[in-house]
């Protein structure tokens, strides 16, 4: 899993005018959260490590990305205001077919929006998707040093069940990523 803390750039006055329109709801993603989609997690390609993509993604390539997304892999949006805060989606935990009934998930909030649930109330989504799928787990795959994401993951019944050590280079920097896996 790739999970960013809760939170993508915007000014505060921004997230101040959205806090006050009310309350945070989730719908599928369509087309036309494409770029709303790519700022959030293009921030956190260029800034962070809670990706492990080094490249941002094209519009183009955002667009094909939830274009290949459907049924229990589909992206799910939180909206507040009119516009996307954040994005999730789960994807297959590995190829083999015996892997099958496991999936990893993804979060990412807009940075400005972080601290708001909206990271809980994604991540709690996808967890319901994969339940109604019939998932028997999820896993989350989440940078070391992502604490915030760690933390988010733990409140949502996840546990640690591994480290791999050194997996991931970044910003010319050797990374770890904590594995955590919640069981449906």
């Amino acid at each position: 899993m790739e999970s960013s803390p809760e939170t993508s750039p915007s000014s505060s006055e921004s997230s101040a005018k959205l806090a006050a329109q009310g309350a945070i709801t989730l719908r599928p993603a369509t087309l036309t959260d494409a770029a709303s989609i790519a700022d959030i997690y293009n921030y956190e390609v260029e800034n962070t490590t809670a990706t492990m993509d080094l490249v941002p993604r094209s519009l183009t390539e955002q667009q094909e990305w939830l274009a290949e997304r459907s049924g229990a892999f589909a992206a799910i949006v939180a909206i507040l205001g009119g516009q996307v805060v954040g994005f999730a989606s789960l994807s297959p935990y590995k190829e083999r077919a015996a892997y099958r009934p496991t999936v990893e998930d993804s979060v990412y909030v807009r940075r400005d929006m972080g601290r708001r649930g909206i990271g809980k109330l994604l991540l709690t989504g996808v967890i319901d998707l994969a339940a109604t799928s019939g998932f028997h787990s999820v896993m989350a795959r989440i940078e070391a040093s992502g604490e915030a994401s760690r933390a988010l993951h733990a409140a949502c019944g996840f546990r640690e069940v591994g480290v791999e050590i050194e997996v991931g280079r970044k910003f010319n920097r050797w990374l770890d990523m904590v594995l955590m896996q919640k069981m449906l």
